[in-house]
C-alpha cells in the first residue's frame, strides 16, 4: 500500500505496469518525459544513471523498466521529492532508484564528479517571467520557468556528473536549440543525436530531443522526425507503443 496525501492520486504507467503518485496542485508529468525516457541511451547491466529535475520521479521510474543499473533522481521541490520517493517504494524500485533532495546548481554537494555514465534532464523550458506574469501556483511556475535553475545550470551539472564519454540527453523546445547547442559545447558535451518532435504531420516541431557525449568528437546526426499524433488525431504507432506497450492493439 501507499500513503496518499491531500489531493493525490495513483495514475497508471501502462507500458511499464507501474503506478505513479500525482496531484492536480503540482506539476504532473507530460508526454515529454516519456519521449525523453525512450530517447535516452541506457546501459543495461553495468553503469550509473542520474536524472536531473526529476519532479515526481517519472523518468527514473520509466528508465527502471529498461535497465537494471542504479538510477538517482534529483529534485529541489520537497513536495515532489516526497511524491517521487513514495512512488519508488510503491513500485518496489527502492533497491534500484534513489532520490536526492537538492539544487542542481549545487550538484557537487549531492553527487560525485565524473562518476556517471548517463544523465537525463527535462528542465524548465522558459525564461523567468516578471513576478506578475508567473503562474500563481508555485509548483507550476518552478517546473515551467527558470526560477530555480537555468538551462545552463542543468547542462553544466550534467557535464560535472558524467564520465568522459558519458551521455547526456535533454528534452526542450525548438526555440532554444541554438542556446542548447552552444551551451553543450561550452560545457564539453558534444551534440551527437537530435530528433525533432511534431504534434502531427504538417505542423511545426514543438519539441526536441538531444543527446551529447562528454568530450565527444563532432558528428551530429539528425534522426527521423517523430510524430505524436497521426492525421486522424490518434497517437502514432511509435508513441502509442511508448505509452501503452508494444503488445497492445492500437486500433
Amino acid at each position: 500500500m501507499v500513503e496518499l496525501k491531500e489531493d493525490e492520486r495513483l495514475d497508471y504507467l501502462l507500458a511499464e505496469n507501474m503506478r505513479i503518485i500525482q496531484s492536480p496542485s503540482v506539476f504532473s508529468f507530460s508526454t515529454d518525459a516519456v519521449l525523453l525516457a525512450h530517447f535516452s541511451y541506457l546501459p543495461i547491466h553495468k553503469g550509473k544513471v542520474v536524472d536531473l529535475c526529476s519532479g515526481n520521479g517519472i523518468i527514473p521510474l520509466l528508465l527502471s523498466a529498461r535497465t537494471n543499473v542504479e538510477i538517482t533522481g534529483v529534485e529541489i521541490q520537497e513536495r515532489l521529492f516526497d511524491m517521487a520517493q513514495r512512488s519508488v517504494q510503491y513500485n518496489g524500485r527502492q533497491n534500484q532508484i534513489s532520490m536526492k533532495l537538492g539544487d542542481v546548481k549545487e550538484i557537487d554537494q549531492l553527487l560525485h564528479h565524473s562518476h556517471y555514465d548517463v544523465v537525463t534532464c527535462n528542465p524548465p523550458y522558459f525564461n523567468t517571467p516578471p513576478g506578475d506574469k508567473r503562474n500563481v501556483n508555485e509548483h507550476y511556475a518552478i517546473a515551467r520557468h527558470e526560477i530555480l535553475c537555468s538551462l545552463e545550470d542543468t547542462i553544466k551539472a550534467s557535464s560535472y556528473l558524467l564520465k568522459q564519454g558519458g551521455k547526456a540527453s535533454f528534452v526542450h523546445r525548438p526555440g532554444r536549440l541554438m542556446d542548447i547547442l552552444s551551451l553543450m559545447r561550452k560545457h564539453r558535451l558534444e551534440p551527437k543525436r537530435l530528433r525533432f518532435v511534431y504534434p502531427k504531420p504538417g505542423r511545426e516541431a514543438n519539441t526536441i530531443l538531444i543527446e551529447g557525449i562528454k568530450d565527444g568528437k563532432p558528428d551530429l546526426k539528425i534522426l527521423p522526425p517523430l510524430y505524436v499524433y497521426d492525421e486522424q488525431n490518434r497517437y502514432s504507432r511509435e508513441v502509442y507503443d511508448m505509452l501503452f506497450g508494444k503488445n497492445e492493439d492500437k486500433d
